[in-house]
C-alpha cells in the first residue's frame, strides 16, 4: 500500500474518515486532468475526433464497472451522482410503478438515510408498509431474523452490505436466495462495501447495487447502479431530456433509447467516469482481497489497542467492516473529534446520517473511525495515545 500515491497525505495529517470519503491517488487525479486538458469535449454527441475520444473513455469504464462487479453485460451499468441518487433511481423508476398498496419492504434500523427515505417516500405515495428485519445481539443481520421478518406482503428487501455505523457485513448471498424462493427483489447498498470486499453481482444474485466512486478512491459527484438487464428494461427512466430519447414529435410520439442511455439523461459527469475508471484500475493492481485482509488487520489492530481503556466503549466490537465506532465516557462525540482535530486527526463523529440506529444501541451519537488501505498501526498508536489521556481530552475538547 503505497502511501506516496496519495497527495493528500503529503501533509501532517492522520485522516481517519474514509466512511464519509477517499482521498484519491496520483493516477485518479492525472486521469481527470487529462480529461480536462487534452481531450474535453461531451460525450455521445460529436462528430469529431476529440468528441469520439470521449466516447471510448467513457464506455470503456462502464465495462470496467462491469467486470469489477461481474456484471454480465455493460447495458446494466448506469452511472449515476453517487449511491443516493442509485437507490433513489431504482425506488423511482423500477418499485414506484411495481409496489402497491399494503405491499412490504424490509429494512434494517441500520441502514443509511439513502436506504431508508426513498422506502418512506413510497410508503406515503403507494400506502406501502416499511418492515424491519431484527438485528441480533451485535446488532448483525442473521439468516433466521430475515426468514422471521418475510411475510406474504414481503416484496423487496434492501440492505447495506457493510452498515456505516456498525460496520457488519450482511450475508447477502443467503438472503438473495431465500428471498427469490419467495418472489422478493433484493437491493444492495454497496457505499461502505465496495472498496473493501469482492463483489461478484451474478455468485450473490442481487437485482439491483449501488455504490458511489469518492468512497472507492475516485472522485465525487459519480456512482453506479447496476440492476438485472430485464429488470431495467421494465423501469421507468429517473430524468427527461437530452441524451435520453431517440426521437419526440409531440407528447405522444417518444421513443426513448434502449439501455443504458435511457437512465443517462443531459450531460453526465464524464471526468468522474474516467476518474471512477482510474480507480478501478487502482484497486486492481493491488487487489481487492489483499486490501481486505489488510483493512481487517488494521481493525483487529485498532479494537485490541481501544478496548485496553477502560473510559471508551466500542459500539460495534464484532464487526467485518473497517469501521469502529466508540465514545469517550460523558464525553460528547463532537468534543471528542474537535479534541483530535487539534493533532490534525480526522474522525466522523454524530448520528452518521443514520438516525434511526440509536432505536437499537441506544447510542445517539458516537465517533467513528473508518479505515483505507493507506492507514498504518503507527497512526492508530498515535490516536489511541491520544484517547488514552481522559483529562487531556476533558481540558482541550474545546
Amino acid at each position: 500500500m503505497n502511501r506516496s500515491d496519495f497527495p493528500m497525505l503529503d501533509q501532517d495529517l492522520i485522516y481517519f474518515d474514509n466512511g464519509a470519503t477517499t482521498f484519491k491517488p496520483n493516477t485518479v487525479i492525472s486521469s481527470i486532468n487529462e480529461y480536462y486538458t487534452k481531450y474535453s469535449a461531451n460525450a455521445h454527441r460529436g462528430d469529431y475526433d476529440i468528441s469520439y475520444k470521449v466516447d471510448l473513455k467513457y464506455e470503456d469504464v462502464r465495462d470496467k464497472v462491469k467486470d469489477f462487479i461481474n456484471a454480465k453485460e455493460k447495458e446494466e451499468i448506469i452511472f449515476t451522482s453517487g449511491t443516493t441518487m442509485s437507490l433513489n433511481l431504482v425506488a423511482s423508476a423500477f418499485f414506484e410503478k411495481y409496489l402497491e398498496s399494503g405491499d412490504e419492504v424490509l429494512i434494517t434500523k441500520t441502514e443509511h438515510a439513502s436506504n431508508v427515505l426513498p422506502w418512506f417516500n413510497l410508503a406515503n405515495k403507494l400506502g406501502i408498509k416499511i418492515s424491519y428485519i431484527d438485528l441480533d445481539s451485535d446488532y448483525h443481520v442473521t439468516i433466521d431474523n430475515v426468514k422471521k421478518a418475510i411475510t406474504n406482503k414481503t416484496k423487496v428487501i434492501s440492505l447495506a452490505y457493510i452498515t456505516n455505523v456498525i460496520g457488519d457485513k450482511r450475508p447477502i448471498k443467503e438472503i438473495t436466495k431465500i428471498a427469490h424462493e419467495n418472489n422478493i427483489f433484493v437491493v444492495v447498498d454497496a457505499a461502505q462495501a465496495i472498496a473493501h470486499t469482492k463483489i461478484d453481482v451474478q455468485d450473490l444474485d442481487i437485482d439491483f447495487l449501488a455504490f458511489s466512486a469518492h468512497k472507492m478512491y475516485g472522485p465525487t459527484g459519480v456512482g453506479v447502479l447496476y440492476g438485472k438487464k430485464e429488470l431495467l428494461d421494465e423501469a421507468n427512466p429517473y430524468m427527461l431530456g437530452g441524451g435520453m430519447n431517440e426521437s419526440f414529435d409531440n407528447e405522444n410520439e417518444v421513443l426513448l433509447k434502449s439501455l443504458p442511455y435511457k437512465f443517462e439523461a443531459g450531460t453526465q459527469n464524464i471526468a468522474g467516469v474516467i476518474g471512477l475508471g482510474a480507480a478501478i484500475d487502482y484497486i486492481n493492481n493491488i487487489g481487492i482481497e489483499n486490501i481486505s485482509v489488510y483493512e481487517s488487520k488494521l481493525r483487529d489492530y485498532l479494537i485490541n489497542k481501544l478496548e485496553k481503556i477502560s473510559f471508551i466503549d466500542i459500539i460495534n466490537y464484532e464487526a467485518d467492516g473497517a469501521i469502529v465506532s466508540f465514545n469517550v465516557d460523558k464525553i460528547f462525540s463532537q468534543d471528542v473529534a474537535y479534541y483530535l482535530n487539534k493533532y490534525n486527526v480526522c474522525v466522523r463523529a454524530g448520528n452518521h446520517c443514520a438516525k434511526l440506529v440509536k432505536n437499537v444501541t441506544g447510542v445517539t451519537n458516537s465517533v467513528r473511525i473508518s479505515l483505507a488501505l493507506y492507514n498504518t498501526e503507527e497512526e492508530i498508536d498515535e490516536v489511541v495515545n491520544l484517547l488514552s489521556d481522559y483529562e487531556k481530552i476533558r481540558n482541550e475538547m474545546i
